[in-house]
């Protein structure tokens, strides 16, 4: 084959093999794990806010991790299901972090009840963790996740980012949010559950 020719077959196949790449870059959303574990929308609606273990089988792929409070109990994601949530992903050396527990405190005092609050520490040890969440409202569990295994199933890179779930499961935010944009999108998951 001619250089000519390497060129023309290297631009003629350049282009599909971008779409296939950036394709496979797309993100998993709760829809897409809704419809690889068969559960509808409405199946997760009709869930208890505490399931059976029994039940939890029938969860979403999402509510399938488990992990380790800083007190040292064992948590496990079917915890939050039924109920809005909102995963609060932080490292003990993040200033941003440091700056979002009176925010996140706050959340506690006026939506504990009706909302799963999940602080999920990593990116240090084990102690770190635990001094960061000392400041941390009770209200909030506070996990620690040593190993990053909570934080690679909710596809998490950074700290300082949210994953907000309605009651289904469903993503309705992810990402840093800032105080107010938390406030007001935990405020319309509330209004949905009540509603």
């Amino acid at each position: 084959m001619t250089t000519t020719a390497r060129r023309r077959a290297a631009r003629l196949w350049a282009g599909p093999l971008l779409a296939l790449s950036l394709v496979g870059c797309g993100t998993t959303s709760a829809d897409d794990v809704a419809a690889t574990t068969g559960t509808s929308p409405a199946e997760a609606e009709s869930q208890p806010q505490e399931p059976q273990e029994s039940q939890q089988q029938d969860l979403p792929a999402l509510y399938d991790v488990s992990s380790r409070t800083v007190g040292g109990a064992d948590w496990s994601g079917a915890e939050m299901a039924g109920r809005p949530a909102v995963l609060w992903f932080w490292a003990p050396w993040c200033p941003t972090c440091r700056a979002q527990v009176s925010g996140v405190n706050a959340l506690a005092q006026t939506h504990g009840d009706d909302v799963a609050l999940v602080g999920v520490g990593a990116q240090d040890d084990a102690d770190a963790i635990a001094g960061f969440a000392a400041d941390v409202d009770p209200g909030v569990t506070s996990l620690s996740d040593v190993d990053g295994s909570v934080w690679r199933h909710f596809g998490v890179t950074a700290q300082s980012t949210y994953v907000v779930l309605d009651a289904d499961g469903e993503v309705r935010g992810e990402g840093y949010l800032d105080e107010a944009e938390l406030g007001e999108l935990v405020d319309e998951l509330v209004a949905e559950q009540a509603g």
